[in-house]
């Protein structure tokens, strides 16, 4: 009991040292995977699930993301909305309880942006008022894990690099009817695809993680559109001296949305050291 709550008591440190368990320890890079033989329907329809998106406009979000670390695992969970053509959201994203199990973090207000996170309340140091600014393309992860949510965005552009894909079979996601697609993505193949927001963000994943392979489980509507999409990810941390497995899962529903996102002015920047 005592080593359990140890290891769950260095994840959560882990998630708190900046949301972030990437930022500055993913070390390593795969090569890209190798062309293959697959259904180019199956894998052209994930490959355009991206640009569908950017057509519907936009949608409200949920997401949730399971950390595993020495035989620990913690959850972070995210709700807001998405606007995919300009390519910018707003999420509420809840941090897990201390091993304790009764204090409870303050949410993490994020504003997700091409090339920038903004986050509020973001920890020790930052006064309340003021958000933390991170340029998305100077991280290890290129942000896919670092937010404790993966940009919906980002989610979608990932399966531009779709290599291997399986049709699954239909099923229902919220009462709506979804075709289930299970394959590997390729982070490289999918920066030199994505689009100029996401590009840059993308291509530092591809060099920051471990390997560039990303399997994944995504659920298309009849329309087209992504309904959900899990991406599995696994890294090396520097700060534990061991591998972080990720499962990152977005859910994505209520097409058409309001999704107004204002992002701070340059006064409401916060400049200052962040404490760890």
């Amino acid at each position: 009991m005592v080593a359990q709550q140890e290891g769950r008591t260095a994840a959560v440190a882990l998630v708190m040292a900046g949301l972030v368990v990437c930022g500055t320890g993913c070390s390593g890079s795969g090569a890209a995977a190798e062309d293959v033989s697959i259904g180019t329907d199956t894998v052209g329809a994930l490959r355009q699930a991206a640009g569908v998106l950017e057509r519907a406009g936009s949608a409200r979000t949920t997401t949730s993301m399971e950390m595993a670390t020495g035989g620990t695992r913690v959850t972070i969970r995210g709700q807001g909305v998405y606007d995919f053509r300009k390519q910018t959201g707003q999420l509420k994203v809840m941090l897990p309880q201390d091993p304790a199990g009764t204090a409870e973090h303050r949410p993490i207000t994020e504003l997700l942006a091409p090339g920038a996170l903004f986050m509020k309340n973001r920890g020790a140091g930052v006064p309340a008022d003021k958000w933390v600014r991170v340029e998305t393309a100077g991280l290890t992860d290129g942000n896919l894990v670092t937010g404790g949510a993966t940009d919906p965005y980002a989610a979608a552009e990932l399966l531009r690099g779709a290599r291997t894909a399986t049709y699954v079979g239909r099923t229902e996601i919220a009462g709506t009817s979804v075709r289930h697609y299970r394959g590997t993505a390729d982070l490289l193949v999918a920066a030199r695809g994505a689009s100029a927001g996401q590009g840059p963000a993308l291509h530092a994943a591809a060099k920051g993680f471990a390997t560039t392979a990303v399997p994944f489980d995504a659920y298309l509507d009849d329309q087209g559109r992504l309904r959900k999409v899990r991406h599995r990810f696994s890294f090396v941390n520097d700060r534990q001296k061991g591998t972080v497995d990720v499962a990152s899962t977005t859910l994505l529903y209520d097409f058409g949305a309001t999704a107004r996102v204002r992002l701070p002015d340059a006064g409401d920047i916060y400049a200052g050291k962040i404490a760890e």
